[in-house]
């Protein structure tokens, strides 16, 4: 058997991509999906099988709660944010539909709207500033012009680390008659969310970023009046005997053998966000607004997204008028040890807003684990570089 590669000591501010390392309390419910509960669950009646479905049942509560969901019926484990976006706009959307969606969306949202203008879907952009803000008004503008059957936001940018007001936008959007489906991605687990309260009436998640769960697994949560078309059919624990897909949730969203071990690795994370999770996001904010103001103090560099006292997801990212984020990233590494992101980040219609679409940005994504002495050693690595 081949020797895994040894891994050089790593100081890691990519977090807005992934988070990691994980907590414990993760890995060792990931491990024991897998040795303890590895049968298939809702299939069969023996103890490996119940012990699987156990697993899922108790990540669904535990995730449910995390997230302010009274029914945890209405959370659909999917593989990650992007599949729960794209069965939520492709589930709701029709040939003659016409959207609103933010101007600095990531492809998890551009690509699939893209694929569904060429259905006969019109997609609308709502201009934000060029911290990526959208402004309600602008929104509701927009919507008194003709009749609209979605909003699509992000909660957050994974570029400029704005937070959209998600709440206002979406009691503009119910007064116009039109749903309001978030992008998640870089919200849940860095923002404390209570989704029953903020009246989105599709959210999509990803598991593995400010959740601190494992890849491959993401979250769906769909209001009780919401019923998008399931994109897969397939089998189910549920009227197996019916050849057409069951409509009861979640199962109706989830067809095919689940991801058990990463569900249980998420359901693993949300207990521990529950229990430390407030101090996570305090330090998270304290370290991004250190992070943001040092930065600041480096000739010639440009700080996207909003200023250091307006609040943020924990994002920052810089461009220098002189050296490419690129070669920033490559010399943080090779010569720090310092894990980065250069480019464009999947998101071009941010950069666009931010007017780093010809370039990009690099960005520093901080997250649980992060330490104080990691943010000046990026700052003082970054002064170098840029000498």
């Amino acid at each position: 058997m081949r020797e895994p590669h040894a891994v050089k000591r790593i100081t890691y501010l990519d977090h807005a991509a992934t988070s990691w390392p994980k907590p414990q309390p993760v890995i060792d419910a990931v491990v024991m999906a897998l040795t303890e509960a590895g049968g298939n669950p809702g299939r069969s009646a023996h103890t490996l099988a119940l012990a699987a479905s156990r697993l899922i049942l108790e990540a669904r509560t535990d995730v449910a709660a995390l997230l302010g969901v009274q029914d945890s019926r209405n959370i659909a484990f999917v593989p990650g944010c992007t599949a729960g976006l794209n069965l939520a706009l492709k589930g709701l959307l029709r040939p003659g539909d016409r959207v609103l969606v933010g101007s600095t969306e990531h492809n998890a949202v551009a690509r699939p709207l893209h694929a569904l203008a060429a259905t006969g879907v019109r997609v609308d952009v709502v201009q934000g500033d060029d911290a990526g803000r959208i402004d309600p008004d602008d929104v509701e503008r927009a919507l008194a012009e003709a009749p609209t059957r979605a909003v699509i936001c992000q909660h957050a940018s994974n570029v400029l680390g704005t937070i959209q007001p998600v709440g206002d936008l979406a009691d503009i959007a119910h007064e116009a008659g039109a749903y309001l489906i978030v992008d998640g991605a870089q919200g849940a687990g860095h923002l404390k969310l209570d989704l029953t309260a903020l009246g989105a009436d599709a959210y999509a998640a990803s598991g593995h970023k400010g959740m601190l769960g494992p890849q491959g697994v993401g979250v769906l949560y769909l209001a009780s009046g919401v019923h998008p078309t399931e994109l897969t059919q397939g089998g189910g624990g549920s009227n197996a005997g019916d050849p057409v897909q069951t409509d009861s949730r979640p199962d109706r969203y989830e067809a095919g053998t689940p991801n058990t071990p990463g569900i249980a690795g998420l359901g693993a994370a949300a207990r521990f966000l529950a229990a430390n999770g407030d101090a996570i996001r305090a330090e998270e904010r304290r370290l991004t607004r250190l992070l943001y103001e040092q930065l600041l103090e480096i000739r010639g560099l440009r700080v996207l997204g909003p200023p250091p006292a307006e609040e943020r997801v924990p994002v920052v990212s810089i461009v220098h008028d002189r050296v490419d984020a690129d070669r920033i990233a490559f010399e943080l590494d090779s010569r720090f040890g310092i894990a980065v992101r250069a480019g464009l980040h999947c998101a071009p219609w941010a950069h666009t807003t931010a007017g780093t679409a010809g370039r990009g940005a690099l960005r520093f994504g901080i997250g649980y684990g992060v330490t104080e002495s990691d943010i000046e050693l990026a700052v003082r690595a970054t002064r170098e570089v840029l000498a």
